[in-house]
């Protein structure tokens, strides 16, 4: 014999399929067995393979001995080993070594929260021990926004030499050996044997990684993770995160393989120790390619387990005759995943993801994750229903499991007749001998069903009490798939639905039908998918090598460097053991437009050039191409693949066989006698009488038509009304017989009570729609300010224009936005057509905006005649030159007294009439009005500004085009009807929260009278001006009024907030305050009334300047409602706006300029329960901080530090979170300014606790001898807000604010943590989503 084994540790099963040599799939062996049962055995898959090795010798193996392998060919494996420790924070103790001034690069990492709403703000830790600052840099000569596009000669010195991408680097400082041995011996003395290095540009000149790697093996350490080595490409803080991931995970691995040969009689084979006894041992990557086991690394063995599903059902479900695409859809336990196979038939990957909060930089699957599966806990709160993300794993399991545990989504399945107890082992309860407990179920869901009837004002049954949380489920699990199709641009219609996983089957079919999909495919072992997966997989080798060139048309000049990496991949799989027959290379090019940062990885594609292909790729992810623009080649990537000649079972395409078998009338309908017995299920509203089928005694051709179930002992698939499936070979083919709509409801129906679960999954979808939205604005935009800070907001609003869905962007949007549509609806009502778009960024009253650079354009949408608005959809961006105060850089000035001064004035103007883009109009309005004011300019990137105006009409359009589609589903006046239901339902909760936080949690802080609690608080501006809130409580009316009186009036000067920042603020906290993950709607603002006075600093006169306003006034509103409110310490209070620039005149008026936006991160207040967190941005901005190698490549800056700035946090019981230190030297003359607050007034603690550090900016300017050699530096305070002509040398250092202590340092009471947000983490751990979730949330 010549045996294969492939094996798939999970977290609950390890799935093992065994072949004797024959390649016969009858002669496969599948074992299900626990994942950990230390009763019996110390390793699940040795014993996996014990058992195995028993079949097939027919004979008994004692556990505890070294297996004999001498007749296995080979072992393949996924494991869950890097990912659990990566998961339970497990790993091994590291240390990271990085360039001095960046010892905190991944405590800021892009300075975001992870969730906006969450006021505790919990951040992922870190997983190394400490860190070594290694006193070296070095820095690239030019600079991309070069205006004059020098570029230097090639190098010339000791100082200036040639980096791996052909650039010019300097060395600013070389490593200093002595001190680099002496700080590691230091850390190996305390018993660290793993490090991580990372510097700054090392990707670009890996020689001072290279010899702190030489220095770290003399000294003795084990692990020696070098950046350079494992992902040589841009990006500091990814490619930190990633070496650190395999400092921390790879001994893990090593471990674990050193325990799994012990069980192995002469281990793993190994040439390199001249072990050639061992058996063959392969280990999946990330990447879907086999790996020897030897070789097999942390980094690359996150997504090890799941990736063997994609290629199980690639190999085994994609046709490349017919090129349909591929839906993955692998549903567990805990979660489902979802992918994606193009017509071509080719894997996607992804280069860069967020697993367990950690940024891995190195190919992986795009594997997406989402909280859903079939132990998903049920709950019903704020009237939606939930089906997770809380999960009830597999201790204790599923109520039915007997042993205590919660309802779940397993539960609904048994109850409504979906699952198959006679086919589960009976190894439940104390004694291990009982089947599911169906009467247990029973009973939950009938308390379930009663607390949620006395909770709604119509009656509902216990059956669709359970239905509707199975619908919310798989409405849920959808989200994703459309995520991963529509918004990249593929028709959804177009692909078929994969179902594999233990799960998979019972909802399978009813996901597909809610995506509009025709055809389900269920392979046989597809509850064991990914193990069988490991058995056809490829070994891959990959080699990539960073560039800077240009992409030319005639590309023969790519070919050495390609032969070069060819011939490495190469090399690594002859050594292998693979031929050059079964070696197949595949070329990459890694490109993006100048200027942007949306780098695609293009394939070489036989007759097509890379920049054909680039164009393809681009036009269909971004909606655009940009035939002005040179394309840049980041690097490039050659992937060499050792073809797998499986001895496991090998299938023919299923559609031949369906095709054959359909010819020669072998397709005939089930004899009904081969049903054991049947289930009464439920679908829609009606129970029937469903058959159920074992799959093994199915004969090949069978038809059967749903309702009914089709299952073995590891699988169950709901084949329901209107479907049949057809029994293959290997596969179970599903096919919609005929269109169904589940949620149909006529006309008459529609004045009944709001149903909870249309609610929750309306809620699902809108939000969705608004989601799509921002991915459809972030890839067609090309401003940096949009494209990667990501400084933008998109929602839907009713009719009236009311806030329906706002996807999670930037907080100080949430409720100015629906300010702004009920005033322009209002404006324009009856004098819109159909073709016509808005745009405006007017703060006046009548208008709704904010401050000038955020542009709001805004689509309205007819009904079918035309003849009324049915809603509108509207997107907002930061447009960073809309022009200006000429001294100032940007259209952020410090110091601007009228609104004109701070750009482009558009009150409210048409941007597409009748469907024609006015571009004239907007040049006129961006460039040539703000032209005619004194010391004034337009625009200097009105390119960038067209653009990204295009890129707000069509993420506005892929709104719409997403609501006709709800609206073909569902139904206009249904659709309507949830628009308004879901804000009532958010009112409603505000208001439940609001009396819960006047009568029992404020109750001792508050003043009554006259049947009204009260509370009050206010705050200082640094310039004196005063924000003043008294909220009452109306005990009989349980009204709420935030009365603003009292606040100072408005400035000269910039910090005026128009009246809409005010309730982006109220609408905000209120959202925070609210313990659950309610929709942020319109009507989270109705249970409250607000009173700002006229002419104040919240409600300013048209014509005053305001750009300050939404950027620092509206965080110091949100200080004053939380302290109000007793809620938390003061945050930073300040998002730290910092602009730079220089701008050219060149003949005949043409203007070359370069400009720069950042908001810095700052301290985080402390509250009842929590510290404050450091360097992070808080409250109403969320915006990412460019990374330090991109920011380099671009601009004529050095950042010397970015730093937690210790100590500047509040001291109490709960101390605050610590602001940063940034130091930015620049290179050229240049102007830069500062617009920041908390530079005079402190960050306040509460209950006792200390005020957060001041902020401080400085100038900080050389001291230059007569022979101009430097003798040291003075330091200038800037002040709060200013701007300073730089010359090169001058630097500039940002020390941002802390945030507030909470409790006096002397209270030792513990206080409870009362505003963690429940139920927000939809998407997890992996993936091209995992990354979109992460900034949207963030964001």
């Amino acid at each position: 014999m010549s045996i294969k084994i492939a094996i798939d540790r999970g977290g609950t099963f390890t799935d093992c399929i065994g072949n004797p040599g024959t390649g016969k799939s009858e002669d496969d062996i599948i074992l299900k067995i626990l994942s950990v049962n230390t009763n019996k055995y110390p390793d699940a898959p040795l014993e996996g393979i014990r058992q195995l090795l028993e079949i097939f010798r027919k004979k008994k193996i004692p556990r505890g001995q070294p297996l004999d392998m001498s007749d296995v060919q080979v072992i393949l494996m996924g494991t869950t080993v890097a990912t659990n420790a990566l998961l339970e924070r497990k790993g091994e103790r590291c240390v990271l070594v990085t360039t001095k001034g960046f010892k905190d690069c991944l405590i800021i990492g892009d300075q975001t929260r992870p969730k906006i709403f969450d006021l505790s703000i919990t951040k992922p830790d870190v997983l190394y021990d400490s860190v070594i600052e290694v006193d070296e840099r070095i820095t690239l000569e030019d600079y991309t926004e070069d205006p004059d596009r020098r570029s230097m000669s090639p190098p010339n010195s000791d100082y200036l030499v040639k980096g791996r991408t052909g650039e010019t680097v300097r060395l600013l400082k070389k490593v200093n050996e002595a001190e680099v041995t002496s700080l590691l011996r230091l850390v190996y003395d305390q018993g660290v044997r793993s490090i991580g290095v990372c510097l700054v540009h090392s990707y670009l000149y890996p020689e001072h990684e290279a010899i702190i790697g030489r220095i770290a093996k003399e000294v003795g350490f084990t692990q020696i993770s070098l950046s350079s080595s494992l992902s040589p490409v841009i990006k500091f803080v990814s490619r930190a995160n990633s070496c650190i991931a395999d400092a921390y995970l790879t001994p893990e691995i090593k471990k674990y393989l050193a325990g799994f040969q012990l069980g192995l009689k002469n281990g793993i084979y190994d040439e390199s120790q001249s072990n050639y006894s061992g058996v063959k041992a392969q280990f999946m990557q990330s990447d879907g390619g086999l790996v020897d086991a030897l070789s097999f690394s942390g980094l690359r063995a996150i997504l090890s387990g799941p990736a063997g599903g994609v290629v199980g059902y690639l190999k085994t479900c994609y046709n490349p005759k017919l090129k349909i695409p591929l839906i993955g859809f692998d549903m567990g336990g805990t979660s489902t995943d979802v992918s994606r196979i193009g017509a071509n038939g080719e894997f996607e990957h992804v280069f860069e993801t967020v697993t367990a909060g950690i940024t891995i930089q190195a190919p992986q699957l795009d594997i997406n994750t989402v909280a859903a599966g079939g132990g998903s806990i049920l709950s019903f709160r704020n009237g939606l229903f939930k089906a997770g993300p809380e999960s009830a794993s597999s201790d204790p399991g599923p109520l039915c499991y007997r042993k205590d545990g919660p309802l779940t989504i397993t539960d609904a399945n048994l109850f409504l007749g979906r699952l198959v107890p006679e086919y589960f082992p009976k190894v439940f309860g104390t004694s291990e001998d009982q089947s599911l407990d169906l009467d247990g179920v029973t009973k939950a869901f009938v308390e379930l069903t009663k607390k949620i009837n006395d909770n709604v004002s119509q009656e509902m049954s216990t059956d669709k009490v359970a239905l509707g949380f199975i619908e919310v489920a798989n409405e849920t699990m959808a989200k994703p798939i459309r995520a991963i199709t529509e918004a990249k641009g593929f028709n959804l219609l177009q692909h078929r639905l994969v179902s594999f996983g233990g799960v998979g089957g019972q909802h399978a079919v009813a996901v597909a039908e809610s995506l509009g999909i025709r055809t389900v495919i269920i392979h046989r072992y597809s509850s064991v998918l990914s193990a069988y997966g490991m058995a056809l997989a490829d070994v891959v080798e990959e080699a990539r090598q960073p560039t800077s060139m240009v992409l030319l048309e005639d590309e023969n000049y790519l070919l050495p460097p390609f032969e070069e990496l060819k011939d490495q991949v190469k090399q690594k799989l002859i050594k292998e053991g693979f031929s050059d027959g079964t070696i197949e290379l595949q070329l990459y090019l890694n490109l993006r437009y100048k200027g942007t940062e949306s780098a695609l990885m293009i394939p070489s594609v036989e007759g097509a050039t890379f920049l054909a292909t680039f164009e393809e790729h681009h036009k269909r992810e971004f909606g655009f191409i940009c035939r002005d623009k040179e394309v840049l080649i980041d690097d490039l990537r050659v992937r060499g693949i050792g073809r797998n000649d499986s001895t496991l079972s090998k299938n023919s395409f299923l559609d031949d066989e369906f095709e054959s078998l359909r010819a020669s009338g072998r397709i005939q309908l089930v004899d009904s006698s081969l049903s054991d017995l049947s289930k009464n299920t439920l679908f829609g509203t009606t129970r029937l009488k469903t058959p159920v089928y074992r799959l093994e005694n199915l004969p090949i051709g069978s038809r059967i038509k749903g309702p009914s179930i089709i299952a073995d002992q590891t699988q169950t698939n709901v084949i329901p009304p209107d479907y049949e499936a057809f029994i293959l070979s290997n596969h179970l083919l599903v096919n919609r017989a005929q269109r169904t709509n589940n949620y149909a409801k006529p006309l008459e129906e529609l004045g009944i009570p709001n149903d909870p679960i249309l609610l929750s999954i309306f809620s699902h979808r809108f939000m969705d729609i608004a989601e799509q939205m921002g991915v459809s604005l972030q890839k067609t935009s090309v401003s940096t300010n949009v494209k990667e800070r990501l400084d933008f907001s998109c929602a839907l609003f009713d009719d009236e224009g009311n806030l329906v869905a706002n996807a999670p962007h930037v907080p100080v949007h949430l409720g100015s936005m629906s300010t702004c549509i009920s005033r322009q609806s209002e404006l324009w009502k009856g004098k819109l057509k159909k073709g016509d778009v808005l745009f405006t960024n007017h703060p006046s009253k009548k208008t709704g905006g904010t401050h000038l650079p955020d542009i709001t354009v805004i689509t309205p949408v007819f009904d079918d005649q035309d003849s009324r608005i049915i809603f509108y959809v509207a997107s907002r961006a930061h447009f960073s030159d809309i022009g200006g105060k000429m001294s100032s850089p940007g259209s952020m000035p410090p110091d601007s007294k009228e609104l004109y001064e701070e750009g482009a004035i558009v009150y409210s103007e048409l941007l597409v009439e009748k469907g024609d883009f006015r571009e004239e109009h907007v040049v006129k309005l961006f460039v040539d009005q703000p032209s005619k004011y004194p010391g004034c300019h337009g625009s200097r990137s009105i390119s960038d500004n067209l653009s990204d105006l295009k890129a707000e009409i069509a993420a506005n359009q892929k709104g719409i085009s997403l609501l006709m589609k709800l609206i073909q589903e569902f139904g206009l006046p249904m659709v309507s009807k949830y628009m308004k239901a879901i804000q009532d339902n958010a009112q409603e909760t505000v208001k439940r929260m609001l009396k819960d936080l006047f009568t029992r949690k404020l109750i001792d802080d508050v003043e009554m009278r006259d049947g009204l609690l009260y509370a009050e608080g206010s705050e200082l501006l640094d310039d004196g001006s005063q924000i003043h809130l008294r909220i009452s409580y109306n005990l009989k009316t349980e009204e709420t009024i935030f009365d603003f009186s009292g606040t100072s009036n408005q400035v000269y000067g910039n910090l005026n907030a128009p009246e809409s920042i005010t309730y982006s603020a109220i609408i905000y906290c209120l959202r925070c305050l609210v313990n659950d993950n309610i929709p942020l709607n319109q009507g989270c603002l109705k249970p409250v009334r607000v009173n700002i006075p006229p002419s104040s600093i919240l409600c300013p006169d048209d014509g005053c300047a305001v750009v300050a306003g939404n950027v620092i006034t509206s965080q110091r509103v949100t200080d004053v409602i939380l302290k109000t409110l007793r809620v938390m310490a003061a945050s930073q209070g300040d998002c730290n706006n910092f602009t730079f620039g220089s701008s050219y005149n060149l003949p005949e008026g043409a203007r070359k300029t370069n400009s720069y936006y950042e908001t810095i991160a700052g301290g985080h207040g402390a509250g009842p329960g929590w510290n404050g967190t450091d360097a992070v941005h808080t409250n109403m901005t969320n915006t990412r901080m460019t990374d330090v190698e991109i920011f380099e490549k671009r601009y004529p800056a050095i950042v010397h530090e970015f730093s937690v700035r210790q100590g500047s946090g509040g001291q109490g019981l709960h101390i605050g979170g610590c602001g940063v230190v940034r130091e930015i030297e620049f290179r050229i003359p240049i102007k830069a300014s500062i617009l920041s607050e908390r530079r005079v007034t402190a960050p306040f603690g509460l209950n006792g606790g200390g005020c957060g550090a001041r902020g401080l900016n400085i100038l900080r300017r050389q001291n230059l001898d007569l022979q101009g050699n430097i003798m040291g530096y003075r330091d200038y305070n800037l002040g709060g807000k200013n701007t300073v002509d730089l010359v090169p040398g001058d630097r500039i250092v940002l020390m941002t604010p802390g945030g507030g202590g909470w409790g006096s340092i002397h209270d030792t009471n513990p206080h409870k943590v009362i505003n963690k947000s429940q139920g927000e983490d939809l998407f997890v751990g992996k993936g091209s989503l995992s990354s979109r979730y992460a900034t949207q949330h963030a964001i």
